[in-house]
């Protein structure tokens, strides 16, 4: 559960209120009791990103932005048959 503090109270707060996130807890901050920012537990990525990982992995067809048969783009515009969908 979340606790949520006013702007002026994050200020005057804010090693405590960072010592509760750290705890696990979230702490949403608020302006005139609309909330507008939350502090949340900083999550390292688990894995390093590697550039290229999946090369060769993955492909797209020839035909990919060959034009759709009359037939599917009728679906599309609502003029398909109904019957057939």
């Amino acid at each position: 559960m979340a606790v949520e503090v006013n702007v002026h109270e994050a200020k005057t707060q804010f090693s405590k209120l960072l010592q509760r996130v750290m705890c696990g807890e979230e702490v949403v901050i608020a302006r005139a009791g609309q909330p507008v920012a939350r502090l949340v537990p900083y999550g390292a990525p688990t894995t390093a990103r590697v550039p290229g990982r999946y090369a060769g992995q993955i492909g797209i067809a020839a035909d990919f932005d060959a034009p759709l048969p009359e037939d599917v783009l009728g679906l599309f515009d609502g003029a398909g048959d109904a019957a057939s969908r």
